[in-house]
């Protein structure tokens, strides 16, 4: 399970309206009959027109700068371990988002308790993923796509008469070269903007800066950390924590669908590695057999290479080298994959 909030794009080219977000997630369910679609959601209603959603966190903006971003966007992103697990059930998924919302509002830090029902927000279920130019494939897809392309345009070339050629030379050039791709999907090469394969179902939430009575703020921007500070003379509780809502929501979804998270799904890996890949890489290695084996097959989903070197068992045997091989591969894995490892 991996999340993410982020908050309003407050840059020129952006709009401080939420509309152009609702709109963007509105994508899947063009040119679908209103039978198929997916609406939004909130923790109360199951069909919210796209006009509701804008309109209400729009409208919810009191006393808020033009600096200040007025709604933040969650995504929550299920791996496809855990889909597959929850057999990529929608109904299941709006129910995990109306426990772990619960959580959302517990984790402010305030002078009073903060309900779920103090929280304005809307969810959308999306089920498809395309293939961006910072992913993994895209990137080393793309040098071949240059040497295609300049083929592909030297048959067309030699074909219309404009410079000579052995078109059957190229061809067999095109099919070399095509041949070293090292990223397909259904036998196409990959690029920018193709969709993902297998199950890429995730939610987006739309929550409003401002709670249901457009009266205090409910921030969980990140310089926001869990503090006390004085305001007309008086300590003020403030703040968002975040470590609780990340470890709540994963521990909600293992309790709920009776899921076995294994070591290297869990949030406190994903923080020990961020800290010390050392001691991540140790304490990978002192798992029991059958959990080390399922962590380096989910690893190995993920796009991590692991490094092809006999895997030291103890402290003392822990290779620099191989570490470094597989601290890099992760890192890779990381920035491209969906899965959140």
């Amino acid at each position: 399970m991996y999340i993410t909030i982020t908050p309003q794009n407050l840059d020129k080219t952006f709009s401080q309206s939420s509309a152009d977000l609702v709109d963007y997630l509105e994508k899947e369910n063009e040119g679908k009959e209103p039978e198929l679609q997916e609406h939004f959601f909130n923790q109360n209603e199951d069909k919210v027109p796209r006009e509701q959603v804008v309109k209400e966190i729009d409208g919810n903006t009191a006393k808020l700068k033009k600096t200040e971003p007025k709604f933040y966007s969650m995504t929550i992103n299920p791996s496809q371990r855990e889909l597959k697990h929850i057999n990529n059930d929608a109904e299941k998924l709006r129910q995990y988002v109306r426990v772990i919302m619960k959580d959302y509002a517990s984790s402010f830090h305030r002078d009073r308790d903060v309900l779920v029902k103090d929280i304005k927000y809307y969810a959308k279920i999306e089920y498809e993923r395309t293939y961006k130019g910072f992913d993994k494939e895209v990137k080393e897809n793309q040098p071949f796509k240059g040497q295609i392309a300049k083929l592909e345009n030297q048959i067309r070339k030699v074909e219309r008469g404009e410079v000579r050629g052995n078109v059957s030379a190229i061809k067999k050039e095109l099919e070399d070269v095509k041949s070293l791709v090292p990223h397909w999907v259904d036998g196409k090469i990959i690029e920018q903007g193709m969709k993902k394969p297998g199950l890429q179902t995730h939610i987006h939430i739309v929550v409003s800066r401002k709670n249901v009575t457009n009266q205090y703020s409910l921030s969980p921007g990140s310089k926001y950390m869990q503090s006390e500070s004085k305001l007309n003379g008086k300590l003020v509780k403030r703040g968002f924590n975040r470590n609780q809502f990340f470890d709540n929501a994963e521990k909600k979804f293992d309790t709920l669908f009776k899921y076995k998270r294994n070591f290297v799904e869990t949030y406190e890996a994903r923080k020990n590695y961020i800290k010390d890949p050392y001691k991540y890489f140790a304490k990978l290695l002192k798992l029991p057999t059958n959990e080390r084996s399922a962590a380096f097959k989910i690893l190995g989903k993920a796009g991590v290479p692991i490094p092809r070197v006999n895997i030291p068992t103890n402290k003392v045997q822990l290779a620099l080298k191989t570490i470094k091989q597989f601290k890099k591969a992760m890192d890779v894995a990381r920035s491209s994959s969906s899965i959140g490892i």
